[in-house]
């Protein structure tokens, strides 16, 4: 069924109206920071002795630090599915990477509803500056899911120089059109950051940071273009602890930037800043002793660092031990801006701001990973870990005892394995049905 967006949006934009007027708070900032490739053991606050994160550490320090924060995907583009939708990634289709070489036809369903449509029905101002990965052609730009504002490239990564994608295209965007701009990939997503808060400091924004560090290539801010014709982007297996270093500290040096603008607007109070990375890290990233890194349903895959900071509204120095995941940032944010969810629309996420302002304790629910490489389900403490699609050879995890999922427990609980393992069918059943696989 064809789903006519303008009516439904018609109908929020009145609704959300009607809730403006009837809600006498005000409507807060939102601003949404989204790390590549970032992992678990990669920054201060989780950790690091030798990465230097002063900015991101205050978030933490003077905000709620999340121990058991979760992608929803263990690679870039399903992670980045639910955090739009606020839906697993396979009930999307996007079940794993859009690549440059092999996807420039693929993108998220313009059907589904993202959290930008959402809040622009309550009159938000709506920006994404920096990485999308959720489709190349024109058609799937951000502008045309929710966005008003849109610069950056469309690919999982690019030379953060050249802006050339791995397989030498042009990608770097205005809108839904290429616009080369000069510039260190980072700085530039912060500068336009920047200036989207200073234009829009009058009136409630949503503000999505999503930026390429510390993904390959590794290159710092004076380090030579790494795309070499016939070759791609050679930086991944080149780089060094060094560049990998400075890239995180430059990308938090742009954090403090853009905490320092929301100051000087005299913002802070009335913004929530949201930090996370997209899945676990590549080949020079730390999972901080958690076992697997990105692409893998181990912890080290999807456990990643997560950090709330709203001062005057939530407690300094907060650390939470709930389980949850970026899915659960899309009701949050709808709450957040008294805008209406769409009905008739599965919602996997869960409503985070009860918990994040006033400590109020999240019900226990399973949480679900898949992939090529395999499949998990967590339930409380316990995890249980199968190879993909035909759930053999279950390995069970208890993580209060071991989070690095080291002792597979499986044979001294067959009973939780059989529990676990039929709600992960059941799972997978369930958000396959009928879903077209964009890949």
């Amino acid at each position: 069924m064809t789903i006519n967006k303008s009516i439904v949006y018609y109908g929020l934009v009145v609704w959300g109206a009607l809730c403006m007027q009837s809600h006498a708070v005000e409507q807060p900032n939102i601003v949404v920071i989204v790390a590549d490739d970032l992992g678990y053991g990669d920054i201060g606050c989780y950790g690091s002795e030798t990465i230097k994160t002063p900015h991101i550490d205050a978030l933490a320090a003077n905000g709620l630090r999340f121990t058991d924060f979760h992608s929803n995907g263990a690679v870039c583009s399903p992670t980045r599915a639910s955090l739009m939708t606020g839906r697993y990634p396979h009930r999307t289709g996007v079940t794993s990477v859009i690549t440059a070489h092999k996807h420039r036809h693929a993108g998220l369903a313009l059907e589904e509803t993202t959290i930008a449509e959402v809040v622009k029905s309550a009159g938000y101002r709506t920006a994404l500056f920096g990485k999308w990965h959720l489709g190349y052609q024109p058609k799937y730009n951000p502008v045309h899911q929710g966005f008003d504002e849109y610069i950056g490239f469309v690919a999982g990564n690019v030379d953060f120089h050249a802006h050339l994608d791995q397989v030498g295209e042009e990608d770097w965007w205005k809108q839904d059109q290429l616009c080369p701009e000069e510039g260190y990939t980072t700085d530039l997503i912060t500068k336009h950051g920047i200036e989207f808060i200073e234009r829009n400091q009058n009136q409630p924004f949503l503000l999505f940071l999503t930026h390429e560090a510390p993904h390959y290539p590794y290159q710092g801010r004076n380090d030579p273009v790494q795309y070499v014709p016939g070759k791609g982007l050679v930086g991944s297996p080149k780089g060094t602890p060094e560049t990998y270093k400075e890239m995180i500290e430059v990308m938090d040096d742009d954090i403090g930037r853009i905490v320092q603008t929301l100051e000087d607007c005299g913002l802070s109070e009335k913004t929530l800043i949201f930090f996370c990375s997209d899945n676990g890290p590549a080949g020079l990233g730390s999972a901080g002793g958690l076992r697997g890194k990105k692409s893998h349903v181990w912890e080290g895959g999807h456990r990643v660092p997560g950090i709330a900071y709203w001062p005057g509204t939530i407690e300094a120095g907060r650390i939470s031990d709930e389980i949850v995941m970026g899915a659960d940032l899309f009701p949050t944010i709808a709450d957040l801006a008294n805008a209406p969810l769409p009905e008739g629309v599965t919602r996997d996420g869960v409503n985070l701001l009860p918990h994040i302002t006033e400590g109020t304790s999240l019900e226990s629910r399973p949480m679900f990973w898949a992939n090529w490489r395999g499949m998990a389900v967590r339930q409380g403490r316990y995890k249980l870990v199968t190879k993909p699609k035909r759930f053999e050879d279950p390995e069970l995890y208890d993580l209060e005892s071991d989070p690095a999922e080291k002792l597979n427990i499986a044979s001294e609980h067959p009973e939780k394995v059989e529990e676990l393992l039929k709600q992960l069918k059941s799972w997978h059943y369930e958000v396959t049905d009928g879903v077209k696989k964009i890949l």
